[in-house]
C-alpha cells in the first residue's frame, strides 16, 4: 500500500461555500493543498475526496493524510 505524503502537520482551514464541490487532495502531492490539482496522476493510485458543502463554513481539511475521516482533520497529526 502507497503511503500519503504527508503535506503539513496541522489541518487547513478552509472556507467553503454552500453547494460547491471541493475535490481533497489525498496523496499529498498537490501544489494547492489542501485541494486537489491531479499530481496524484503521475504514478500513484489515489484519487481526490470529494467534499459537497451543503452550508458556507470554515472546514479544517485534513493536513498530515493520516486521517480516519477524510478529508476532515480528526486530529490524527498529533499522533
Amino acid at each position: 500500500m502507497e503511503t500519503p505524503v504527508r503535506a503539513a502537520d496541522k489541518p487547513f482551514a478552509v472556507a467553503v461555500e454552500a453547494g460547491k464541490r471541493y475535490s481533497w487532495c489525498a496523496c499529498g502531492l498537490s501544489k494547492t493543498q489542501p485541494l486537489c490539482d491531479h499530481a496524484h496522476r503521475n504514478g500513484t493510485s489515489f484519487k481526490s475526496v470529494k467534499y459537497d458543502a451543503t452550508e458556507s463554513k470554515t472546514v479544517f481539511f485534513c493536513g498530515c493524510k493520516q486521517t480516519k475521516t477524510p478529508p476532515m482533520c480528526d486530529g490524527s497529526h498529533n499522533d
